[in-house]
């Protein structure tokens, strides 16, 4: 955390450096130096331990919402509130262009945490297994390191706490709000357990998959399992359409355009002798082209429809909800994606700055890439050996 935090400040005055007399080392070694103060340190881990001690849910971060304000108010940043519920946008600066964001998620999961330790989750089923508590406090640190520098600034950082990540679409309703107008680029990152401490890893273009759920609903006739010639088995229906929509990706796609069709629910049925008279399916798809997955869309229906009927059964397929709206692709921007590693380069060294393969994972700040420049390169390695790691992301 300690390096994420002032990483972040970085980037942000550097992206303004045409505009400024220092350089980016002389930078880097001024926000060090601050970011190395025992008390700047000590802060953030309270900070952090408080939300990680009382994780929310989606739309639900009224208190991590409140944390976060209390602390903007003692570092005299303003504030838009409420923002998509419970979101928070700070402005900090001159208020003037040019207008530079930075995102962090605040949402927790629905994960019971098992480890023991005195500042586990106090919510029980809860907890901020995806590193949420950590992207918030990464940001309140710069937020608390660029306001101690604010006579580097030469334009504006927008701050942005964003509520529901985790499938809630909270980025697009941040976006819907209009928060972001002016914005002239948008930055943000993710915790990783895996890498080293002190590398990053990245790559321009598609980072990260575009997301979907699907749910279908496949009907045919209950009746006795002794019998079954009289009855129209939506099981065996709904089976044959599990097997085949996996045939969409070994059969109809490019080797080379990576896709993924997962069936992950499946209910039928309460009795051991009974044929039940539906079955409901779901599952999620992946593609990292608007193309590939309107096309694969498009093949789920298709296809689910299409060998129920061959069943003699009905079915009728929903795509999505307003809780779980489609995610798109992340698709970092080239010009942006240089200038973080000409950044990270010179704060971690060229060595510390890795490429990295596209992940399947989905991200909603692919919905502020729709519509800003945006650069979601730099994942932080998160990992504690003394309680090992897990991957619940």
């Amino acid at each position: 955390m300690k390096v994420s935090k002032w990483f972040f400040v970085i980037m942000i005055v550097s992206f303004l450096k045409p505009q400024i007399s220092f350089g980016v080392s002389e930078i880097s070694q001024e926000f060090l130096k601050f970011a190395k103060k025992s008390e700047v340190f000590d802060w953030m881990v309270g900070v952090r331990r408080k939300i990680h001690e009382n994780p929310e849910l989606g739309y639900q971060e009224f208190e991590t919402s409140k944390v976060i304000r209390e602390e903007l108010d003692k570092l005299g940043i303003s504030y838009k509130h409420p923002i998509a519920v419970t979101g928070v946008v700070g402005f900090l600066g001159s208020g003037e262009p040019p207008f530079v964001a930075l995102r962090a998620d605040m949402d927790a999961l629905s994960i019971q945490e098992m480890v023991e330790w005195k500042h586990k989750s106090k919510v029980p089923g809860k907890m901020h297994a995806c590193g949420h508590d950590g992207h918030v406090t990464m940001l309140l640190g710069a937020a608390k390191i660029l306001k101690s520098h604010s006579h580097l600034l030469k334009g504006t950082v927008v701050l942005v706490f964003q509520p529901a990540e985790e499938g809630g679409g909270g980025a697009k309703q941040v976006v819907d709000s209009g928060s972001l107008e002016n914005v002239k680029a948008i930055f943000g990152l993710h915790v990783f357990p895996q890498p080293p401490l002190g590398q990053v890893f990245s790559k321009s273009g598609a980072i990260l998959a575009g997301s979907g759920v699907f749910e279908a609903v496949i009907t045919g006739k209950g009746g006795h399992a002794a019998i079954p010639h009289h009855s129209i088995d939506p099981i065996l229906a709904a089976s044959n359409v599990v097997v085949s929509l996996q045939h969409l990706v070994s059969r109809e796609t490019d080797p080379l355009d990576s896709q993924v069709v997962t069936v992950a629910k499946f209910h039928g049925g309460g009795a051991f002798n009974v044929i039940p008279d539906s079955v409901t399916i779901g599952g999620t798809f992946r593609a990292f082209s608007k193309q590939s997955f309107m096309q694969l869309k498009q093949r789920i229906e298709e296809v689910i429809v299409g060998q129920a009927s061959v069943h003699r059964c009905n079915a009728s397929v929903t795509f999505g909800s307003k809780d779980k709206p489609f995610f798109p692709a992340t698709i970092n921007h080239e010009g942006l994606h240089k200038f973080f590693q000409e950044i990270a380069g010179d704060v971690l060294g060229v060595d510390n700055v890795k490429e990295m393969l596209p992940l399947t994972g989905a991200e909603d700040f692919s919905f502020y890439q729709e519509i800003i420049p945006g650069d979601f390169s730099c994942k932080v390695p998160w990992s504690n050996s003394g309680f090992g790691e897990t991957s619940t992301c």
